[in-house]
């Protein structure tokens, strides 16, 4: 799970995916839950639009915008079944989170080490995500949300050294968890592709892409 990562600039996003200069509400450079940060998503004429938004999803059945669990990051394999995501997923909002680079803990030595996730080729990751817009019936104010895509790492040579073992689970069960980085070729299939597109494009980066390192600060 990621819990922290850092935003590009505007000026970054816009020139990296081509995005139309827009004017969206001002985000957080170091974006953790709840705080606000960037995505990008398909826009109602067939373009792609960046917006602010709440990292960790407010469902449509949600009766307030402070929901009593975590919803910035979501199981890929439970986003079709689960009512927080499912409505999301099955609507086709999903969107890409742009980021300079993102943290994960590493218990190798025993002790919480974290590790910064950047790529080797120098550009901003797009990660995986799914987005709402709730309606806040109180007042009418609409509130942009979105949650970042997890998937099972166990096989990856690098993410499955990440977050802390369960010590009640076999080595090759224990569900360590990546983000889902979705490459600049496949950001309309990503976006505006149907489900079947969609899921092929939702497995860990590769391990030739990362470049990391430990933290001596965070």
């Amino acid at each position: 799970m990621c819990n922290r990562y850092i935003s590009p600039s505007q000026a970054e996003i816009e020139r990296y995916w081509h995005i139309g200069r827009h004017n969206p509400t001002k985000w957080h450079e170091v974006v953790a839950p709840r705080r606000y940060g960037p995505f990008s998503r398909l826009g109602s004429a067939g373009d792609i639009e960046l917006l602010s938004g709440q990292w960790g999803l407010i469902p449509n059945w949600s009766k307030t915008a402070k929901l009593q669990f975590s919803t910035n990051n979501c199981r890929s394999e439970e986003m079709a079944t689960k009512p927080t995501f499912r409505g999301a997923w099955m609507n086709s909002q999903r969107c890409i989170i742009p980021a300079l680079s993102f943290d994960e803990p590493c218990w190798e030595t025993g002790k919480n080490a974290w590790w910064r996730f950047r790529r080797a080729d120098g550009q901003p990751w797009g990660l995986a995500g799914l987005w709402n817009t709730w309606l806040d019936t109180r007042t009418g104010e609409l509130i942009e949300s979105y949650t970042m895509l997890t998937v099972n790492a166990d096989d990856h040579p690098l993410m499955s050294r990440m977050h802390k073992p369960d010590p009640t689970l076999p080595p090759d069960q224990q569900d360590k968890r990546s983000v889902v980085a979705i490459e600049g070729a496949d950001t309309e299939p990503w976006l505006a592709g149907d489900v079947t597109e969609a899921k092929m494009l939702i497995k860990p980066p590769e391990a030739e892409l990362i470049a990391s390192s430990p933290l001596t600060e965070r």
